[in-house]
């Protein structure tokens, strides 16, 4: 047999690009060039984070424990930098703000603006700039209820759950139990249920097939982990402010209260404020089709909210809503996060606001 034909036989049979591979390709030197990764995080590595454990179920190969490291990392920087920014943020608000921060769906799109692209099957013979993963044969969306909502922070504590039988929740058949305090004890950091089996995907073979998502989001994990692995704590940080904090998410538009006069007036007891008050600030077109009114909640002489509507009921509801929105959004001045105090010479830890939490009603 020729020697092209032994060396094609041989790459077909590997269930991943050899590590050989990747100092030829063009595509990967263009995406280690597009991160601006240096020459201390070798391009074998970056190669590495683009298998995933449906293409090549050994672990020394694929990118299971960088992305296993670069969840972590990715959680612990985002959970500090929305808690110490927004310290009175709503849990199911926390919730909501780290899924679009570093959600599945997140990654994903990071994962189409860096350039890859995945591959169509894989195998030692593709290109190692591409995504190796097997997709799952039917690629279908999930249909939503017409009934349902879109809106995730306000319906996070309602979600049935996904699986049933969290890894480290005790009573896992009585799902009527879980709610938002128990979703930051035994839950991941999205609140969702963790999975019943904690090895499956974990460099096992039982993984044969995963969506696109997933293996997107494994691929931006990996990197985040081969970053902090290579080239040090100060890196990784740099790398996370400039492809996630960088984004702009509005906190504000992830409120949705049932009764938001209801919770400012427990939100007022609680804190020791007097009542709040709706009154008429001003009015146009009373007797009109489209009339306008203007009101506002006042706390003794300080006024907490305002809000216009087409109506009095309408406009004072909006003006509590703000008023919600301005004590929950309350953010300081030169917020430092806990890891800014990491290293020797690192300025002393100051400790920031802690809030008590949101109103129970």
């Amino acid at each position: 047999m020729p020697a092209h034909l032994q060396k094609e036989a041989r790459l077909r049979a590997l269930p991943s690009p050899p590590l050989e591979a990747a100092k030829s390709s063009a595509k990967l030197a263009a995406l280690h060039a597009r991160l601006a990764l240096t020459h201390r995080l070798p391009i074998e590595t970056l190669a590495r984070c683009l298998v995933d454990v449906t293409a090549d179920p050994n672990p020394d190969f694929n990118n299971t424990s960088l992305a296993h490291l670069g969840r972590d990392l990715y959680g612990y920087y985002t959970s500090e930098a929305i808690l110490c920014r927004y310290p009175r943020l709503p849990t199911a608000v926390v919730f909501a703000a780290m899924s679009a921060y570093v959600g599945p769906q997140t990654l994903t799109q990071i994962t189409k603006e860096w350039g890859v692209e995945l591959v169509a099957e894989p195998g030692g013979e593709v290109d190692p700039g591409y995504l190796q993963c097997k997709r799952e044969d039917s690629m279908l969306v999930q249909k939503r209820s017409p009934d349902s909502d879109d809106d995730t922070a306000a319906t996070v504590a309602e979600r049935q759950p996904k699986i049933v039988g969290g890894a480290n929740r005790p009573n896992p058949e009585r799902t009527w139990r879980r709610g938002v305090s128990s979703m930051t004890v035994y839950d991941d950091e999205f609140g969702d249920l963790l999975p019943g089996d904690n090895n499956k995907g974990r460099g096992g073979g039982d993984v044969t097939t995963t969506t696109v998502e997933n293996a997107c989001s494994r691929f931006v994990r990996a990197v985040m982990g081969a970053v902090y692995l290579h080239r040090g704590k100060h890196a990784a940080k740099i790398f996370f402010s400039e492809h996630i904090l960088s984004r702009h998410l509005n906190v504000g538009s992830m409120f949705d209260f049932k009764q938001p006069t209801r919770d400012l007036s427990k939100l007022c007891a609680r804190e020791g404020f007097d009542s709040p008050v709706a009154r008429l600030l001003s009015e146009t077109g009373r007797l009109s089709r489209h009339p306008v009114f203007v009101v506002g909640v006042f706390a003794g002489r300080q006024k907490l909210g305002e809000g216009s509507g087409a109506s009095l009921n309408e406009a004072r509801i909006r003006a509590a809503a703000r008023a919600l929105k301005g004590w929950y959004l309350y953010s300081p001045l030169d917020v430092r996060v806990p890891s800014e105090a990491e290293g020797p010479n690192a300025k002393p830890w100051k400790p920031v606001l802690v809030d008590i939490g949101e109103v129970i009603v």
